[in-house]
């Protein structure tokens, strides 16, 4: 099934027919506002406008399933992001991405890509580990983990990685530029 059959909430409420982006790349990120992990932004705004022309959508979804750390209104999460990290990519409804209320699309990206690409430091091993023993929505093995975590879809709607939430939203520059 591609994600281009599925539709998502804006942050308005109003209704997005992932079609619309048919064509284009798609990094869908599940974000957080209080996350150690928000200053991802920056990086997720340089590829955003480093590729936008070219082709990239990103596309940011705020959870508070992991130790809520994205508290607060949609409106409130966009002014803080816009604000602080200056984004310009967009922001849709916070959703849940684990669990009996986990938004569909999370259900085919996880169906797609049911695990993280492996991390390969000691550090980041151990900084996976310690997510996995706080994250209380985690239940099943294709669970999201944790805030952050990235997925590269291609121009016909398939996700082609899944990555960490620790890593770093550049490790997917090269394969970003593959595909587009």
């Amino acid at each position: 099934m591609s994600i281009y059959n599925l539709s998502v909430k804006t942050r308005q409420g109003e209704d997005f027919a992932l079609s619309r982006l048919k064509g284009k790349v798609l990094l869908i990120v599940n974000t957080a506002t209080g996350c150690g992990f928000t200053p991802q932004y920056e990086a997720l705004e340089k590829l955003y406008e480093t590729y936008h022309e070219q082709g990239l959508e990103v596309l940011d979804f705020p959870c508070n399933q992991f130790g809520h750390q994205a508290p607060g209104e949609d409106e409130e999460i966009h002014a803080f992001c816009t604000g602080k990290y200056k984004t310009r990519f967009d922001q849709f409804k916070k959703i849940d991405v684990n669990g009996e209320t986990e938004d569909p699309l999370f259900t085919e990206l996880k169906a797609q890509a049911p695990a993280d690409e492996p991390v390969k430091s000691f550090k980041a091993k151990a900084a996976m580990a310690a997510i996995g023993k706080i994250s209380t929505s985690c239940k099943a093995a294709w669970d999201i983990r944790w805030n952050f975590t990235k997925f590269l879809v291609d121009r016909e709607g398939k996700v082609v990685r899944r990555i960490s939430p620790i890593a770093d939203p550049m490790e997917l520059e090269d394969s970003i530029r593959a595909l587009l």
